[in-house]
């Protein structure tokens, strides 16, 4: 299939009262989800602009899905800018995709009219897409680009990755073989669309011909709500919106799955998500936004190997290669490599799209980890979260693993902070009423005693990103600035 809208067309013929897509203000069948891509489409066919990109300026909703699908549709570039960005963020971002064209709503145009030349208003193109004769979409190639996300670069600095409609349409075949997804599914997506977990989500559900049901914003009452009231068959979730849901009281008894990403989901969560959802269908998955899917971790197999992210998913191929090039052994900790139809383009340079495939078809985001005999994948961290400590390598996901397992830990973030005699040293910031002297009993029980933080600070907030992952280098330009209060 070429085009990630191809088939709504056939959707809205076998099934066209079928609700498409439902939010808390409107529900949209298919018959009318099709002609409204169609028109969208056609839209975008107006603008006689060379450089096909739009730059998606807006919050959680109909319109933020129907942008992104209908660019698709006309053979475009969707950027989705996150709202959460500052000023300087947005402009350093809106610089490197350059759009041609950022869509917004009114009550956000005075936060971005200032950094594009040609920024229109959501209310006023909603008004002129209505007017668009609806015509058959026109033929779209595989390797025609569609979305453009970002992702930070070993310096922190962003960088811009590119993805062709062929790799999404072969990622579609995950949902099928290794979540055991169908064409009859009620999906709720409770997060921002900005993070590609949620926006994959909600597409990859129109496409195989579900019904995607969109909140506003995360709410974990709100979630818990349509849960129960909805017929809902899956919900897409990253570990700290579990960790939301399991202060909410009732239990949610249907049959349901979980699909989770963004961050380990640590074994006490999932043994506590399943006493509130007994009927739970749980599956964990390790991907990126550049590789999409890599490893899948089954409901059975999250009993038996907790701590793995999964075996290879559906058309993947995984090696883990040491310092030296070399294969590593099970259990031997290298960098993760990746093969399949289902990578990025490349990322965006002066230079035009720079592949990140090696001249096999290889890839890596520099994450580290290693396979068990049987292959089942188990991640380290990523290479530049790394902490040299007196020439030993440490990963501050390790360390936060063990001091999430506190009780009244809420979040806790390691890095390492710079020192004259050992290089770095372990930090932990911590979010939660846990101790100083409990934590580093509980890391002693747990841990080698170089991998015990030496400094320690506690906050009420520790910043994360949309997709829930923590925002280090924000986190550590707080320390600097003694944001946080040292313990």
């Amino acid at each position: 299939m070429a085009s990630i809208t191809s088939v709504y067309s056939n959707h809205a013929k076998d099934h066209p009262c079928r609700t498409a897509v439902k939010t808390s203000n409107r529900e949209v069948s298919w018959r009318e989800w099709s002609e409204l891509i169609h028109q969208t489409a056609g839209w975008f066919q107006t603008k006689h602009i060379p450089k096909k990109t739009v730059g998606i300026f807006m919050g959680n909703g109909l319109p933020f899905l129907q942008l992104f699908a209908g660019a698709a549709a006309a053979g475009w570039t969707a950027v989705p800018l996150d709202l959460k960005w500052s000023g300087d963020e947005r402009q350093k971002r809106v610089r490197i995709c350059q759009p041609a064209i950022i869509v917004t709503t009114r009550d956000l145009y005075d936060k971005i009219q200032s950094i594009h030349p040609h920024v229109l208003i959501w209310e006023d193109v909603s008004g002129e897409i209505y007017q668009i004769q609806s015509n058959s979409a026109e033929e779209i190639s595989g390797d025609a680009p569609f979305y453009m996300g970002f992702t930070s670069g070993s310096t922190g600095e962003p960088k811009a990755f590119i993805r062709s409609q062929k790799t999404w349409t072969a990622s579609f075949q995950c949902n099928k073989h290794d979540f055991r997804l169908g064409a009859d599914e009620y999906v709720l997506v409770p997060g921002a669309l900005i993070h590609s977990h949620f926006l994959y989500g909600a597409i990859s559900t129109l496409f195989l011909g579900g019904t995607v049901h969109l909140l506003d914003k995360f709410s974990p009452n709100e979630t818990m709500g349509v849960m129960l009231e909805h017929p809902v068959t899956a919900v897409y979730l990253v570990p700290t919106m579990m960790e939301a849901l399991l202060k909410e009281t009732g239990i949610v008894e249907k049959k349901i799955t979980f699909i989770s990403s963004g961050a380990k989901w640590e074994k006490e969560s999932k043994r506590r998500i399943r006493d509130k959802f007994p009927n739970l269908d749980m599956f964990e998955f390790y991907g990126a936004g550049e590789l999409s899917f890599v490893t899948a971790l089954s409901n059975k197999e999250n009993s038996e190997k907790p701590e793995s992210v999964g075996k290879p998913c559906c058309g993947v191929e995984i090696q883990i290669r040491k310092a030296d090039g070399g294969l590593a052994a099970p259990y031997e900790t290298g960098k993760i490599y990746v093969k399949s139809g289902m990578v990025c383009t490349g990322y965006l340079s002066e230079r035009g799209v720079q592949t990140i495939q090696d001249s096999a078809g290889w890839s890596t985001v520099d994450d580290m980890g290693c396979l068990d005999e049987e292959g089942y994948l188990y991640i380290a961290g990523r290479e530049k979260n790394m902490i040299l400590y007196g020439g030993i390598n440490i990963f501050p996901e390790e360390i936060e693993t063990v001091l999430s397992l506190h009780p009244d830990v809420e979040l806790a973030a390691v890095f390492g902070v710079k020192d004259p005699y050992w290089g770095e040293i372990v930090t932990a910031v911590v979010k939660g009423s846990a101790s100083k002297l409990e934590l580093r009993k509980l890391c002693k029980e747990k841990l080698a005693s170089y991998k015990i933080p030496r400094k320690w600070f506690f906050t009420e907030d520790i910043p994360l990103t949309a997709g829930g992952k923590i925002a280090r280098a924000e986190l550590k330009e707080r320390l600097v600035k003694e944001v946080i209060s040292h313990s």
